[in-house]
């Protein structure tokens, strides 16, 4: 009897045990799989096809990343290139391919290769150089991203046609840069455990000096790791610039972090030694999925930052405690039984999966809101007063019509944003209102939305390329116009000014420097002895500013693109300002209009962006409704000087 209560407690124990011990092995996997089944749970429009094949979408071009940064991170180093990398790539495949005439093949060709010497240069820096990973990619990042705006001259460049496909779907339904995105997992794992370099690169990052007494050459291992890092960086390039229809300077821009964040997340260690292709692709999908299932629950993006930020955080806790345990190292190498369990989990975590989220879905059998009366804002940025004021504009008009409004943050990244649209898209809105971060890169996203029959407003930024049923905005160029006029006229109409541009590859910034150039035109005795850009951001506008005072110590004016850089350049001149320094912004913003109050600013082209929001939301609701919508609304700029900033109301 005894005996029998021992067995059957050994074997509940060991069972026990084992539970334990699948989890801990596969913490990546039961992560994801309970995200999965929260997500379907809260929301609705999680679990539809579309939103499914949303996330593939949207977990593509960080996985591909991921898996060229997997190889490094094996190998106990770092890349903190592969976003500048891609986004260099996939501008040298549209500058050769449209603007020299070179075939799309010998384009795409260049383009691989600009990751490979990319790659192979970080690691003859690390292997030869003796210079730390760390600060060897730091530069390629820097030196990339500076050589993807000299080539594109800060604007984006349209993608071949035949490349472009790539960012469509077949069959009309099933997306190709999910494809790409498994092939290109199959190569990484191929390449982990059934290659010479694979086993090498856990060698190096187990102990790099025993990988050397044994005749491993490190140093050429590590030329090769980091050229493969560079290969996987090209082909997301190439896959992000097709999903936005043109390569854009500034894409990809923080994109080696989620990479970073993707391998961690699937169980490697930055220490080296561990890792795993599947274990990557599970992360970049737990990304993927946060985002959207954050979208779809209305969460704001400020908020979407630290809920990432905290599963990265946890995601190397566990991984700590995960060997503190003492479980399986997650590395390439195992056994063909081994791989066998693992795709028997891999089943059984499926079918679990399948079941429970199956179940979960009655929750909202015919609970879905009415899509009449839902609309989704995506604004290309809430790191700024204007926008911020435009939403303001937007939700304040929302809740008198009684319309449930989503808004989301872009941060300035026109890929972010093509997701952003997806997921309005595929959660059933009834209308979308989008402030683009790229006029061209928001084509393909809108033309989806239009294909689902969902009436699409822009809003302060035209969309190329596609129909909107409105645009509503004030005119950039003519506000340009208006702000070079009014420094000239109050220099007398000669004097010399600088001019402070927006962010390189923005539609908003080569749209106000046009004005610029053109309201100059008329008053050639205004000299322009210098244009920076200083990415509409108040501290790089301070910066620039004070570096460009050293060289131009007698400038008489400053045009900003807009009022955040030229409150940065009232700061560096200091007791200048207002008096021997005239200072003209953009925008309107509360913070730019109580600078004109006080004399510090001289004027600002003020765009009303609260009357921006409130007219798109009335505008879209009309549309919505089947009404009459004018193809476009004009809001009027208006020069706001101390004379009239008493009456001005934004």
């Amino acid at each position: 009897m005894a005996t029998d209560t021992l067995k059957s407690t050994s074997g509940a124990g060991a069972a026990t045990g084992g539970l334990r011990r699948l989890l801990l092995d596969n913490g990546a996997l039961t992560a994801l799989i309970v995200l999965v089944i929260a997500m379907s749970a809260l929301s609705g429009d999680f679990l539809t096809t579309d939103n499914l094949l949303n996330v593939g979408v949207q977990a593509a071009v960080t996985a591909i990343l991921a898996f060229g940064v997997t190889f490094v991170i094996v190998s106990a180093g770092i890349d903190l290139s592969v976003g500048s990398v891609a986004a260099l790539s996939a501008t040298v495949l549209a500058w050769t391919a449209t603007s020299h005439g070179v075939p799309v093949v010998i384009a795409v060709l260049l383009a691989v290769a600009t990751g490979i010497v990319a790659g192979l240069v970080n690691g003859f820096l690390i292997a030869y150089g003796k210079l730390p990973p760390f600060i060897a990619t730091l530069a390629m990042l820097s030196v990339a991203r500076g050589l993807s705006l000299v080539i594109s001259e800060g604007s984006p460049i349209a993608f071949p046609d035949s490349v472009s496909h790539l960012g469509d779907t077949l069959g009309g339904w099933l997306p190709v840069p999910v494809l790409v995105m498994i092939v290109m997992g199959l190569i990484a794992a191929f390449v982990l455990g059934r290659t010479y370099i694979g086993r090498s690169m856990y060698a190096i990052g187990g102990n790099e000096e025993a990988a050397r007494l044994s005749g491993l050459q490190v140093k050429k291992q590590k030329l090769a790791i980091y050229a493969l890092s560079g290969v996987f960086a090209a082909v997301a390039g190439v896959v992000l610039a097709s999903r936005l229809s043109s390569a854009q300077p500034q894409a990809a821009d923080g994109y080696e972090l989620d990479a970073i964040a993707a391998v961690v997340i699937g169980g490697a260690s930055l220490a080296g030694g561990t890792g795993k292709a599947s274990g990557t692709l599970i992360g970049a999908l737990i990304l993927a999925v946060l985002r959207n299932g954050l979208n779809l629950l209305n969460v704001s993006a400020f908020w979407q930052q630290v809920v990432i930020g905290v599963v990265i955080a946890l995601a190397v806790l566990f991984d700590t405690l995960r060997r503190k345990a003492g479980a399986t190292p997650v590395a390439g190498g195992t056994s063909a039984g081994g791989k066998g369990k693992q795709a028997g989990t891999y089943a059984l975590a499926a079918v679990v999966t399948v079941a429970i989220v199956g179940a979960t879905s009655f929750l909202h059998n015919g609970s879905s809101a009415s899509a009449d009366r839902k609309m989704g804002l995506s604004l290309s940025t809430l790191n700024n007063p204007f926008f911020v004021q435009i939403r303001a504009g937007a939700q304040a008009e929302a809740k008198k019509l009684g319309v449930d409004l989503t808004v989301t943050d872009a941060q300035n990244d026109a890929s972010q944003q093509a997701n952003q649209l997806q997921n309005f898209t595929s959660s059933g809105v009834g209308a979308i209102i989008v402030n683009p971060v790229d006029s061209d890169a928001a084509s393909n996203s809108v033309k989806a939305a239009d294909k689902a029959d969902i009436p699409v407003i822009a809003v302060d930024r035209v969309v190329n390329n596609a129909k909107t049923s409105a645009l509503v905005a004030s005119d950039n160029v003519a506000g340009g116009e208006l702000a070079a006029k009014s420094i000239a006229e109050k220099l007398g109409g000669k004097g010399k000014i600088v001019i402070l541009q927006g962010q390189a590859g923005t539609s908003a910034a080569r749209e106000r420097a046009q004005g610029f150039a053109n309201g100059l035109k008329a008053f050639p005795g205004i000299q322009v002895v210098a244009q920076q850009p200083a990415d509409f951001d108040r501290t790089k506008g301070l910066d620039v500013m004070s570096n460009l005072l050293q060289a131009h110590p007698d400038v008489q004016g400053v045009i900003a693109a807009n009022d955040e850089m030229a409150l940065g350049a009232v700061k560096a001149l200091g007791s200048k300002a207002g008096k021997s320094v005239q200072v003209v912004g953009f925008d309107g913003t509360p913070d730019g209009l109580k600078a004109v109050e006080q004399g510090t600013l001289y004027a600002s082209v003020a765009q009303q962006p609260s009357q921006l929001g409130r007219i798109a939301v009335d505008n879209a609701l009309r549309a919505l409704q089947g009404k009459k919508v004018e193809e476009t609304v004009k809001v009027p700029v208006k020069v706001v000087t101390k004379e009239n900033v008493a009456g001005f109301s934004g």
